[in-house]
């Protein structure tokens, strides 16, 4: 996985690399170096967050909430 894809895939499950590290239960500073593209994305987590992408791409954003408020 490129750091491009890398980034590419928390963008479309909306997370942070602090969301990521968090979720991992790993060190932040793993997360920005994979990011970075200065340590190798294992095949295991580049997997899943390529289930992960792909599946919130598919399943897009329900516009029908957009401006709801609470009356």
């Amino acid at each position: 996985m490129t750091p491009a894809r890398f980034t590419e895939c928390l963008l479309h499950i909306r997370w942070t690399p602090i969301n990521l590290a968090s979720a991992l239960q790993c060190d932040l500073s793993w997360v920005e170096a994979l990011e970075a593209g200065n340590t190798e994305v294992p095949a295991g987590l580049a997997a899943w967050l390529e289930t992960l992408a792909r599946c919130h791409e598919a399943a897009g954003i329900p516009t029908t909430y957009r401006g709801k408020r609470h009356e």
